[in-house]
Protein backbone atom coordinates (compact mmCIF):
# COMPACT_ATOMS: atom_id res chain seq x y z
CA UNK A 1 0.00 0.00 0.00
CA UNK A 2 1.57 3.66 -1.19
CA UNK A 3 2.23 5.93 0.99
CA UNK A 4 -0.55 8.30 -0.70
CA UNK A 5 -3.13 5.76 0.30
CA UNK A 6 -2.23 5.40 3.49
CA UNK A 7 -2.28 9.24 4.18
CA UNK A 8 -5.16 9.69 2.79
CA UNK A 9 -7.07 6.51 5.11
CA UNK A 10 -5.60 8.49 8.13
CA UNK A 11 -6.49 11.71 7.06
CA UNK A 12 -10.01 10.68 6.67
CA UNK A 13 -10.32 8.99 9.58
CA UNK A 14 -9.08 12.11 11.33
CA UNK A 15 -12.18 14.04 9.56
CA UNK A 16 -14.65 11.67 10.30
CA UNK A 17 -13.68 11.33 13.77
CA UNK A 18 -13.84 15.17 14.27
CA UNK A 19 -17.20 15.36 12.40
CA UNK A 20 -18.05 12.99 15.18
CA UNK A 21 -17.08 14.40 17.95
CA UNK A 22 -18.74 17.74 16.94
CA UNK A 23 -22.08 17.39 18.12
CA UNK A 24 -20.91 16.26 21.86
CA UNK A 25 -18.92 19.59 21.60
CA UNK A 26 -21.94 21.30 20.85
CA UNK A 27 -23.94 19.75 23.08
CA UNK A 28 -21.37 20.57 25.75
CA UNK A 29 -21.43 23.89 24.77
CA UNK A 30 -25.33 24.24 25.14
CA UNK A 31 -25.20 22.62 28.48
CA UNK A 32 -23.09 24.96 29.98
CA UNK A 33 -24.73 27.98 28.35
CA UNK A 34 -28.10 26.39 29.76
CA UNK A 35 -26.43 25.50 32.79
CA UNK A 36 -24.82 29.21 33.40
CA UNK A 37 -28.18 30.87 32.61
CA UNK A 38 -29.91 28.39 35.23
CA UNK A 39 -28.93 30.83 37.92
CA UNK A 40 -29.70 34.09 36.44
CA UNK A 41 -33.76 34.62 35.89
CA UNK A 42 -34.96 36.01 32.22
CA UNK A 43 -37.80 38.16 32.30
CA UNK A 44 -39.75 39.70 29.38
CA UNK A 45 -40.34 43.24 28.68
CA UNK A 46 -43.13 44.73 26.69
CA UNK A 47 -43.66 48.42 26.18
CA UNK A 48 -47.05 49.61 25.31
CA UNK A 49 -47.99 53.13 24.34
CA UNK A 50 -51.16 53.93 22.69
CA UNK A 51 -55.06 53.19 23.58
CA UNK A 52 -56.12 49.67 25.11
CA UNK A 53 -57.34 47.89 21.95
CA UNK A 54 -57.43 44.01 20.49
CA UNK A 55 -53.22 45.24 19.69
CA UNK A 56 -52.28 44.67 23.42
CA UNK A 57 -54.63 42.08 23.80
CA UNK A 58 -52.66 40.07 20.97
CA UNK A 59 -49.21 41.72 22.18
CA UNK A 60 -49.95 40.48 25.78
CA UNK A 61 -51.20 36.83 24.42
CA UNK A 62 -47.77 36.36 22.36
CA UNK A 63 -46.16 37.49 25.66
CA UNK A 64 -47.51 34.96 27.98
CA UNK A 65 -46.50 32.28 25.18
CA UNK A 66 -42.92 33.18 24.91
CA UNK A 67 -42.27 33.73 28.38
CA UNK A 68 -43.87 30.25 28.74
CA UNK A 69 -41.21 28.38 26.12
CA UNK A 70 -38.34 30.41 28.01
CA UNK A 71 -39.16 29.50 31.14
CA UNK A 72 -38.99 33.27 31.92
CA UNK A 73 -40.08 34.33 35.67
CA UNK A 74 -42.44 37.41 34.93
CA UNK A 75 -43.64 39.80 32.17
CA UNK A 76 -43.14 43.34 32.71
CA UNK A 77 -45.35 45.45 30.62
CA UNK A 78 -44.35 48.89 30.79
CA UNK A 79 -48.05 50.69 29.76
CA UNK A 80 -48.81 54.68 29.31
CA UNK A 81 -52.72 54.15 27.93
CA UNK A 82 -55.25 57.01 27.68
CA UNK A 83 -58.44 54.05 27.96
CA UNK A 84 -60.07 52.79 25.30
CA UNK A 85 -62.57 49.95 25.26
CA UNK A 86 -64.24 48.00 27.91
CA UNK A 87 -65.14 44.72 26.41
CA UNK A 88 -61.45 44.58 24.83
CA UNK A 89 -60.33 45.58 28.55
CA UNK A 90 -62.31 42.92 29.99
CA UNK A 91 -60.70 40.48 27.47
CA UNK A 92 -57.40 41.39 28.73
CA UNK A 93 -57.89 41.41 32.08
CA UNK A 94 -59.00 38.00 31.90
CA UNK A 95 -56.12 36.74 30.56
CA UNK A 96 -53.51 38.38 32.81
CA UNK A 97 -55.76 36.92 35.83
CA UNK A 98 -55.31 33.30 34.22
CA UNK A 99 -51.89 33.50 33.53
CA UNK A 100 -49.60 31.49 34.57
CA UNK A 101 -46.84 34.01 34.25
CA UNK A 102 -46.58 36.85 36.90
CA UNK A 103 -47.30 39.65 34.81
CA UNK A 104 -46.11 42.87 36.51
CA UNK A 105 -47.72 46.11 34.96
CA UNK A 106 -45.40 49.07 35.36
CA UNK A 107 -46.84 52.83 34.42
CA UNK A 108 -43.97 54.44 32.86
CA UNK A 109 -41.48 56.30 31.91
CA UNK A 110 -42.31 59.52 33.65
CA UNK A 111 -45.60 61.51 32.75
CA UNK A 112 -47.04 58.38 31.58
CA UNK A 113 -50.71 57.40 32.81
CA UNK A 114 -53.06 54.54 33.08
CA UNK A 115 -56.19 56.21 32.74
CA UNK A 116 -59.61 54.70 32.08
CA UNK A 117 -59.17 51.49 30.64
CA UNK A 118 -55.45 51.37 31.95
CA UNK A 119 -56.47 51.66 35.69
CA UNK A 120 -58.28 47.83 35.05
CA UNK A 121 -55.06 46.45 33.29
CA UNK A 122 -52.89 47.83 36.24
CA UNK A 123 -55.13 46.30 38.93
CA UNK A 124 -54.98 43.21 37.13
CA UNK A 125 -51.56 42.92 37.41
CA UNK A 126 -49.80 40.39 39.84
CA UNK A 127 -47.61 42.94 40.96
CA UNK A 128 -48.29 47.18 39.70
CA UNK A 129 -45.40 49.82 39.43
CA UNK A 130 -45.46 53.37 38.42
CA UNK A 131 -42.56 55.86 37.70
CA UNK A 132 -42.23 59.13 39.66
CA UNK A 133 -44.79 61.54 38.24
CA UNK A 134 -46.83 59.14 36.10
CA UNK A 135 -50.43 59.03 37.11
CA UNK A 136 -53.61 56.80 37.04
CA UNK A 137 -57.41 56.49 37.91
CA UNK A 138 -60.95 58.63 35.66
CA UNK A 139 -61.94 55.40 34.81
CA UNK A 140 -65.95 56.45 34.69
CA UNK A 141 -68.12 55.32 31.24
CA UNK A 142 -69.01 57.09 28.78
CA UNK A 143 -72.04 57.50 26.60
CA UNK A 144 -71.50 56.08 22.88
CA UNK A 145 -73.33 59.18 20.99
CA UNK A 146 -71.27 61.99 23.09
CA UNK A 147 -74.98 63.26 25.00
CA UNK A 148 -75.49 62.37 28.83
CA UNK A 149 -76.24 58.28 29.56
CA UNK A 150 -79.70 57.40 30.59
CA UNK A 151 -79.81 57.41 34.37
CA UNK A 152 -80.56 53.70 34.15
CA UNK A 153 -78.19 52.59 31.88
CA UNK A 154 -75.52 55.09 33.65
CA UNK A 155 -76.23 53.08 37.04
CA UNK A 156 -76.02 49.79 35.52
CA UNK A 157 -72.91 50.45 33.68
CA UNK A 158 -71.38 52.02 36.69
CA UNK A 159 -72.24 49.66 38.86
CA UNK A 160 -71.29 46.32 36.55
CA UNK A 161 -67.50 48.14 36.22
CA UNK A 162 -67.39 49.35 40.04
CA UNK A 163 -67.79 45.51 40.67
CA UNK A 164 -65.78 43.86 38.19
CA UNK A 165 -62.78 46.99 39.43
CA UNK A 166 -63.66 45.72 43.06
CA UNK A 167 -62.92 42.30 42.18
CA UNK A 168 -59.31 43.26 41.41
CA UNK A 169 -58.21 45.90 43.84
CA UNK A 170 -60.27 43.89 46.84
CA UNK A 171 -56.61 41.70 47.16
CA UNK A 172 -54.97 45.14 47.65
CA UNK A 173 -56.42 46.42 50.50
CA UNK A 174 -59.75 48.24 51.71
CA UNK A 175 -58.14 51.56 51.18
CA UNK A 176 -57.27 50.43 47.23
CA UNK A 177 -60.54 49.19 47.10
CA UNK A 178 -62.36 51.98 48.17
CA UNK A 179 -60.52 54.27 45.47
CA UNK A 180 -60.47 51.81 42.69
CA UNK A 181 -64.48 52.26 43.13
CA UNK A 182 -64.10 55.93 43.53
CA UNK A 183 -62.23 56.08 40.04
CA UNK A 184 -65.26 54.55 38.45
CA UNK A 185 -68.17 56.55 40.24
CA UNK A 186 -66.76 59.73 40.75
CA UNK A 187 -63.31 59.90 38.09
CA UNK A 188 -61.13 60.03 40.89
CA UNK A 189 -57.27 59.84 40.37
CA UNK A 190 -53.97 59.33 41.81
CA UNK A 191 -50.36 60.15 41.30
CA UNK A 192 -47.82 57.79 42.03
CA UNK A 193 -46.88 58.48 45.41
CA UNK A 194 -50.82 58.82 46.73
CA UNK A 195 -51.37 55.05 44.49
CA UNK A 196 -48.53 53.88 46.63
CA UNK A 197 -50.25 55.10 49.60
CA UNK A 198 -53.51 53.54 48.96
CA UNK A 199 -51.93 50.46 48.23
CA UNK A 200 -53.41 50.29 44.86
CA UNK A 201 -49.57 49.97 43.48
CA UNK A 202 -46.40 47.73 44.83
CA UNK A 203 -43.79 49.99 43.81
CA UNK A 204 -42.18 53.38 43.20
CA UNK A 205 -39.33 52.17 40.37
CA UNK A 206 -37.62 54.48 38.68
CA UNK A 207 -36.80 52.24 35.66
CA UNK A 208 -37.01 48.55 34.51
CA UNK A 209 -33.55 47.95 36.35
CA UNK A 210 -34.73 50.21 39.86
CA UNK A 211 -37.81 47.83 39.10
CA UNK A 212 -37.21 44.22 38.88
CA UNK A 213 -34.66 45.04 41.87
CA UNK A 214 -37.71 45.95 44.13
CA UNK A 215 -39.95 42.87 42.82
CA UNK A 216 -37.01 40.68 43.81
CA UNK A 217 -37.92 38.04 46.95
CA UNK A 218 -41.66 39.40 46.78
CA UNK A 219 -44.34 37.13 46.83
CA UNK A 220 -47.00 36.89 44.40
CA UNK A 221 -50.46 34.85 43.53
CA UNK A 222 -50.46 33.05 40.40
CA UNK A 223 -53.80 31.15 40.08
CA UNK A 224 -54.24 31.52 43.56
CA UNK A 225 -50.54 29.78 43.90
CA UNK A 226 -48.27 32.05 46.16
CA UNK A 227 -44.92 32.44 44.06
CA UNK A 228 -42.07 34.25 45.12
CA UNK A 229 -39.87 36.15 42.06
CA UNK A 230 -36.36 36.15 41.58
CA UNK A 231 -35.58 39.22 39.58
CA UNK A 232 -32.28 40.40 40.90
CA UNK A 233 -30.18 40.60 37.78
CA UNK A 234 -32.41 38.92 35.69
CA UNK A 235 -31.72 39.18 31.99
CA UNK A 236 -34.47 41.40 30.19
CA UNK A 237 -35.95 39.74 27.27
CA UNK A 238 -37.30 42.80 25.15
CA UNK A 239 -40.47 41.31 22.73
CA UNK A 240 -41.20 44.23 20.39
CA UNK A 241 -44.92 44.44 18.72
CA UNK A 242 -44.99 43.27 15.08
CA UNK A 243 -45.12 45.71 12.28
CA UNK A 244 -48.62 45.00 12.05
CA UNK A 245 -49.20 45.34 15.78
CA UNK A 246 -47.29 48.71 15.58
CA UNK A 247 -49.32 50.20 12.63
CA UNK A 248 -52.58 48.93 14.14
CA UNK A 249 -51.58 50.88 17.22
CA UNK A 250 -50.43 54.14 15.50
CA UNK A 251 -54.21 54.27 13.79
CA UNK A 252 -55.89 54.16 17.05
CA UNK A 253 -54.43 57.17 18.00
CA UNK A 254 -56.88 60.65 18.01
CA UNK A 255 -54.89 62.69 15.93
CA UNK A 256 -53.77 59.90 12.98
CA UNK A 257 -57.36 58.95 13.18
CA UNK A 258 -58.64 62.69 12.25
CA UNK A 259 -55.46 62.68 9.50
CA UNK A 260 -56.72 59.34 7.91
CA UNK A 261 -60.76 60.53 8.06
CA UNK A 262 -59.50 63.81 6.13
CA UNK A 263 -57.58 62.09 3.41
CA UNK A 264 -60.69 59.55 2.87
CA UNK A 265 -62.81 62.76 2.72
CA UNK A 266 -60.28 64.48 0.29
CA UNK A 267 -60.07 61.53 -1.42
CA UNK A 268 -63.83 61.07 -2.13
CA UNK A 269 -64.37 64.56 -3.12
CA UNK A 270 -61.48 64.52 -5.33
CA UNK A 271 -63.11 61.40 -7.17
CA UNK A 272 -66.61 62.24 -7.11
CA UNK A 273 -65.79 65.80 -8.56
CA UNK A 274 -63.45 64.49 -11.25
CA UNK A 275 -64.70 60.38 -11.41
CA UNK A 276 -63.01 57.58 -13.15
CA UNK A 277 -62.21 55.21 -9.99
CA UNK A 278 -58.85 56.41 -9.93
CA UNK A 279 -55.68 56.71 -7.19
CA UNK A 280 -58.04 59.64 -5.25
CA UNK A 281 -61.10 57.28 -4.99
CA UNK A 282 -58.09 54.32 -3.87
CA UNK A 283 -56.74 56.44 -1.10
CA UNK A 284 -59.80 57.81 -0.11
CA UNK A 285 -61.61 54.51 0.11
CA UNK A 286 -58.53 52.76 2.08
CA UNK A 287 -57.86 55.89 4.40
CA UNK A 288 -61.83 56.09 5.32
CA UNK A 289 -61.40 52.32 6.18
CA UNK A 290 -58.40 52.66 8.21
CA UNK A 291 -59.62 55.83 10.28
CA UNK A 292 -62.98 53.96 10.90
CA UNK A 293 -60.99 51.19 12.37
CA UNK A 294 -59.45 53.44 14.51
CA UNK A 295 -62.10 55.29 15.65
CA UNK A 296 -63.97 52.11 16.78
CA UNK A 297 -60.44 50.99 18.62
CA UNK A 298 -61.24 54.04 20.06
CA UNK A 299 -64.71 54.20 21.12
CA UNK A 300 -65.93 57.04 19.11
CA UNK A 301 -69.19 58.21 19.68
CA UNK A 302 -72.07 58.59 17.17
CA UNK A 303 -72.84 62.06 17.33
CA UNK A 304 -68.98 62.81 15.98
CA UNK A 305 -69.61 59.98 13.15
CA UNK A 306 -73.08 62.21 12.09
CA UNK A 307 -71.30 65.24 12.16
CA UNK A 308 -68.24 64.14 10.11
CA UNK A 309 -71.07 62.47 7.77
CA UNK A 310 -72.67 65.70 7.13
CA UNK A 311 -68.94 67.62 6.69
CA UNK A 312 -68.37 64.66 4.01
CA UNK A 313 -71.42 66.12 2.18
CA UNK A 314 -71.31 69.39 2.88
CA UNK A 315 -67.86 69.29 1.39
CA UNK A 316 -68.72 67.68 -1.61
CA UNK A 317 -71.60 69.59 -2.28
CA UNK A 318 -69.58 72.59 -2.29
CA UNK A 319 -67.33 70.85 -4.74
CA UNK A 320 -69.99 70.28 -7.45
CA UNK A 321 -72.18 73.88 -6.54
CA UNK A 322 -69.46 76.58 -5.45
CA UNK A 323 -71.30 78.83 -3.16
CA UNK A 324 -67.77 81.13 -2.72
CA UNK A 325 -67.39 78.99 0.63
CA UNK A 326 -70.28 78.80 2.48
CA UNK A 327 -71.15 74.94 1.84
CA UNK A 328 -67.78 74.66 2.57
CA UNK A 329 -67.37 77.13 5.66
CA UNK A 330 -70.71 74.32 7.38
CA UNK A 331 -68.35 71.55 6.01
CA UNK A 332 -65.66 72.68 8.50
CA UNK A 333 -67.37 73.65 11.69
CA UNK A 334 -69.01 70.17 10.99
CA UNK A 335 -65.99 68.73 10.96
CA UNK A 336 -64.67 70.33 14.01
CA UNK A 337 -67.04 69.51 16.19
CA UNK A 338 -67.63 66.09 14.92
CA UNK A 339 -63.71 65.20 15.36
CA UNK A 340 -64.08 66.72 19.23
CA UNK A 341 -67.00 64.83 19.57
CA UNK A 342 -65.11 61.10 18.48
CA UNK A 343 -62.39 61.73 20.91
CA UNK A 344 -65.06 62.95 23.83
CA UNK A 345 -63.60 60.15 26.37
CA UNK A 346 -61.56 60.32 29.57
CA UNK A 347 -57.80 60.48 29.17
CA UNK A 348 -57.93 60.90 25.44
CA UNK A 349 -56.69 64.28 24.63
CA UNK A 350 -58.39 66.16 21.66
CA UNK A 351 -55.62 67.13 19.06
CA UNK A 352 -57.02 70.66 18.66
CA UNK A 353 -54.29 71.81 16.78
CA UNK A 354 -54.21 68.85 14.16
CA UNK A 355 -58.06 69.17 13.83
CA UNK A 356 -58.37 72.75 13.31
CA UNK A 357 -55.15 72.55 10.40
CA UNK A 358 -57.07 69.48 9.13
CA UNK A 359 -60.21 71.65 9.31
CA UNK A 360 -58.67 74.68 7.45
CA UNK A 361 -56.90 72.28 4.78
CA UNK A 362 -60.14 70.93 3.62
CA UNK A 363 -62.13 73.55 3.49
CA UNK A 364 -59.66 75.02 1.52
CA UNK A 365 -59.15 72.51 -0.61
CA UNK A 366 -62.93 72.56 -1.57
CA UNK A 367 -62.92 75.93 -2.34
CA UNK A 368 -60.35 75.94 -4.75
CA UNK A 369 -61.73 72.91 -6.47
CA UNK A 370 -64.90 74.21 -6.79
CA UNK A 371 -63.76 77.50 -8.06
CA UNK A 372 -61.53 75.67 -10.45
CA UNK A 373 -64.61 73.47 -11.38
CA UNK A 374 -66.72 76.45 -12.28
CA UNK A 375 -64.24 78.32 -14.08
CA UNK A 376 -63.33 74.78 -15.95
CA UNK A 377 -67.38 74.94 -16.94
CA UNK A 378 -67.38 78.58 -18.04
CA UNK A 379 -64.24 78.19 -20.61
CA UNK A 380 -65.15 77.47 -24.26
CA UNK A 381 -64.24 74.22 -25.51
CA UNK A 382 -60.64 74.22 -26.77
CA UNK A 383 -61.30 70.77 -28.71
CA UNK A 384 -63.18 68.95 -31.60
CA UNK A 385 -65.75 70.64 -34.09
CA UNK A 386 -67.14 73.28 -31.02
CA UNK A 387 -64.09 74.68 -30.20
CA UNK A 388 -64.07 76.12 -33.88
CA UNK A 389 -67.14 78.36 -32.75
CA UNK A 390 -66.12 81.85 -32.88
CA UNK A 391 -62.76 81.44 -34.68
CA UNK A 392 -61.93 83.79 -38.28
CA UNK A 393 -61.53 81.25 -41.63
CA UNK A 394 -61.14 81.94 -44.93
CA UNK A 395 -63.23 81.36 -47.90
CA UNK A 396 -62.57 79.17 -50.81
CA UNK A 397 -64.81 80.76 -53.21
CA UNK A 398 -66.97 82.92 -53.44
CA UNK A 399 -70.79 82.44 -52.26
CA UNK A 400 -73.56 84.29 -51.11
CA UNK A 401 -76.10 83.50 -48.00
CA UNK A 402 -77.69 80.58 -48.24
CA UNK A 403 -75.27 79.13 -50.44
CA UNK A 404 -73.14 76.54 -49.37
CA UNK A 405 -69.10 76.58 -49.71
CA UNK A 406 -65.93 75.73 -48.52
CA UNK A 407 -64.19 77.24 -45.34
CA UNK A 408 -60.26 76.93 -44.54
CA UNK A 409 -59.67 76.83 -40.74
CA UNK A 410 -56.88 75.60 -38.26
CA UNK A 411 -55.75 73.39 -41.63
CA UNK A 412 -58.49 71.66 -43.14
CA UNK A 413 -61.39 72.19 -45.27
CA UNK A 414 -65.15 72.70 -44.09
CA UNK A 415 -68.36 73.18 -45.48
CA UNK A 416 -70.20 76.06 -44.51
CA UNK A 417 -73.14 78.02 -44.88
CA UNK A 418 -72.97 81.98 -45.12
CA UNK A 419 -76.07 82.97 -42.90
CA UNK A 420 -75.71 86.60 -44.58
CA UNK A 421 -73.98 88.81 -47.20
CA UNK A 422 -72.01 87.71 -49.80
CA UNK A 423 -68.30 86.41 -49.59
CA UNK A 424 -65.56 86.31 -52.52
CA UNK A 425 -62.74 83.97 -52.31
CA UNK A 426 -60.34 84.27 -49.50
CA UNK A 427 -62.45 86.72 -48.11
CA UNK A 428 -62.43 86.49 -43.79
CA UNK A 429 -65.85 84.68 -42.42
CA UNK A 430 -66.33 84.03 -38.38
CA UNK A 431 -67.65 80.45 -37.49
CA UNK A 432 -70.95 81.02 -35.28
CA UNK A 433 -71.90 77.59 -35.29
CA UNK A 434 -72.15 74.18 -36.25
CA UNK A 435 -74.19 70.79 -37.71
CA UNK A 436 -72.28 68.08 -38.24
CA UNK A 437 -69.85 68.75 -40.44
CA UNK A 438 -71.05 72.16 -42.19
CA UNK A 439 -69.86 75.34 -40.52
CA UNK A 440 -72.36 78.17 -40.11
CA UNK A 441 -70.46 81.59 -40.87
CA UNK A 442 -70.81 85.00 -41.23
CA UNK A 443 -68.38 87.86 -43.26
CA UNK A 444 -65.97 90.18 -41.90
CA UNK A 445 -64.38 93.12 -43.38
CA UNK A 446 -62.33 92.51 -46.17
CA UNK A 447 -58.46 91.28 -45.53
CA UNK A 448 -57.09 94.53 -46.55
CA UNK A 449 -54.02 92.92 -47.28
CA UNK A 450 -55.26 90.35 -49.29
Amino acid sequence: MSRQTIGAIVTRTVLLTALAALPVFLFAGAVERVAAQDDQPTVVVLTFKGAVTPVLNQYLDTAIDAALAAGSEAIILQLDTPGGSVEVTKAITQDMLASPVPIIVYVAPTGAQAASAGTFVTLAGHAAAMAPGASIGAASPVSMDGGEIDATMQAKITNILSADIENLAERRGEEATQWAIAAVQDAAAATAAQALDLGVIDIIATDVDDLLAQLDGREVLVRNEARMLRTAGAIQSTLEMTPLQRFLNLIASPTVASILLTLGILGLVVEIRTPGFGFAGIVGIVSLLLAFYGLGQLDANLAGLALMAAALALFIAEAFTPTFGILALGGMIAFVFGAVLLFNTPGLKVPWAAILSLAALLGGLTIFAGSKALAAQRRPPLTGGDALIGLTARAKSAFAAGEEGAVFIQGEWWNAVLTDGAVEANDKVRVTARRGYTLEVEPLEKDKAS
